[in-house]
């Protein structure tokens, strides 16, 4: 391991996809990784892989967050738990709304609530929060809900950043743009058709990308603060402009 002093981490989203790569890497840094997610008998695997700590628990939980995280002095936060769904403001569902502020934005905001102060108290600490390029960029067939979520976690990140000034306390954003995970899968309820959709024709990130890049931010020099790394296969590209056609003219 380098001479960075990070000791303990706390991943989210940790069972599978990007956040179980995390895990992997921060282990293969001799880091002490411990893994939050949902599912029990995924975390209980990726124990036994990596030499984690699993700990089967919702982000949207926040009394249960809370226990947890009195008993740590976390050193690297890595807010990576989200979800996504289908369709845009005009179909959308008030649960589904609720289902992805709750966890893609208010969990993050509690979570970095609890962690901060403990970190400005020892000078020490590193907040890795994994946003999204929906998050900085509208394209059609995106869902609104999901794009505004991930806005605000780039808003929190730079903001902390200003709240963070004067102590040793990193933050660093990282901006995917589509990484071959089971989201996809999710999404359609049928991942052999995400995968001949989204990725067998095009050239994806893979989660062990977005890990790499955690990684990177997270074991650079002290003095070097990574903090927005924008992540993009590189057969894709983010922007360009859309024209709607004019209507005809009544008769």
């Amino acid at each position: 391991m380098s001479n960075q002093p990070y000791r303990t981490a706390l991943v989210t989203g940790a069972s599978s996809g990007i956040g179980a790569a995390i895990v992997g890497r921060l282990r293969e840094a001799g880091i002490e990784v411990h893994a939050v997610a949902r599912d029990k008998d995924r975390l209980a695997r990726l124990a036994d892989e990596t030499g984690c700590i699993p700990h089967a628990l919702s982000v949207s939980d926040r009394d249960g967050m809370a226990d947890l995280l009195g008993t740590l002095d976390v050193d690297i936060l890595v807010n990576n738990a989200g979800q996504s769904r289908t369709g845009n403001i005009t179909n959308t569902t008030p649960d589904d709304i609720d289902a992805l502020v709750d966890v893609n934005l208010r969990a993050v905001l509690q979570l970095t609530h609890l962690v901060v102060p403990g970190m400005i108290r020892r000078d020490r600490g590193h907040i890795v929060n994994i946003s999204s390029i929906a998050g900085h960029y509208a394209f059609a067939g995106g869902n609104t809900i999901y794009h505004a979520t991930k806005a605000g976690v780039h808003s929190l990140s730079q903001q902390l950043r200003c709240d963070l000034y004067g102590s040793h306390v990193r933050v660093t954003e990282i901006s995917p743009a589509r990484v071959e995970t089971e989201v996809f899968g999710r999404l359609i309820g049928d991942m052999e058709e995400a995968k001949r959709r989204f990725f067998d024709e095009y050239e994806s990130l893979l989660p062990v990308d977005i890990a790499n890049s955690v990684a990177f931010a997270v074991l650079a020099p002290q003095r070097m603060n990574v903090s927005f790394m924008e992540v993009l296969p590189t057969m894709q590209v983010v922007g360009g402009l859309n024209f709607a056609k004019k209507s005809a003219d009544p008769a």
